[in-house]
Formats: structure tokens, C-alpha cells, sequence
């Protein structure tokens, strides 16, 4: 897994979608500043500790953020309205990113699933 890959993914990408999904790849990395960046399953993945906490993927007519577990999604109390969901996904419109306080959400959900109660020092890589 090499930060390249995801650079070269994302350079290939046509505007707006390479824009929302640059933008979409910081907010992770502020959430976990320490996440190992990737390709998995064709598309970007950010993993903690080998572990894949997040994943996000450009489409025909939406982007689309996976937070590797089926179980994360239904634990998420921020507002989705106008988002499209799937057990496994999250789509969203290619010119708007995902709120911030959403993305920090799902990423401590993940980290807290994959972690248990024992988080300190996962979100940054650094345990």
C-alpha cells in the first residue's frame, strides 16, 4: 500500500470528483493522522494498525465512502439527510464533500469497533 496509489488514483479522477475526494482524504487523515494509505478492493483505503478503517471510491454519478464494516452506518447519529446509504456505503453527490463532523464520526466509530474501549494512541497510529 503505497500513498502513490491513491495519488494516482485520484489524479485520474475528472473535476469536481477529484476535488470532493482530495477533500474527503484530508478529513480522514485528520482523524487518523497516522493511517497507512492504500489501495484495496480497486479503490483508496486508510488502514490503522493493519487494519482497514475507511475507503472511499468515484463513480458514474456519486462518490461513495465505505467504512469497511456493516455495522458503522446504523451507529451514526449525524444528520444524513440528502445521503444515500447502503448497509456497506455511504454516497454522496460528486461536488460536495462530506461534513467534517461526519467523517470524524465514522472514523471513531470504525476505531472504536476494531479497537474496543482501548483507543488511545489507534486514531494516530502511534499505540
Amino acid at each position: 500500500m503505497t500513498i502513490e496509489e491513491v495519488e494516482s488514483y485520484l489524479v485520474s479522477l475528472e473535476e469536481p470528483k477529484q476535488t470532493t475526494l482530495r477533500a474527503l482524504r484530508e478529513s480522514i487523515l485528520r482523524e487518523a493522522p497516522g493511517a497507512e494509505q492504500g489501495i484495496s478492493y480497486g479503490m483508496p483505503a486508510f488502514r490503522v494498525d493493519g487494519k482497514v478503517i475507511a475507503g472511499f471510491a468515484a463513480f458514474k454519478h456519486h462518490l461513495s465512502y465505505f467504512p469497511h464494516s456493516g455495522s458503522v452506518l446504523p451507529e451514526v447519529t449525524h444528520d444524513l439527510t440528502g445521503l444515500s446509504t447502503s448497509r456497506g456505503a455511504l454516497r454522496f453527490s460528486i461536488d460536495e464533500p462530506l461534513p467534517e463532523k461526519l467523517v470524524q464520526e465514522l472514523i471513531a466509530i470504525r476505531i472504536r469497533q476494531v479497537f474496543g474501549d482501548d483507543t488511545r494512541g489507534h486514531a494516530n497510529n502511534t499505540a
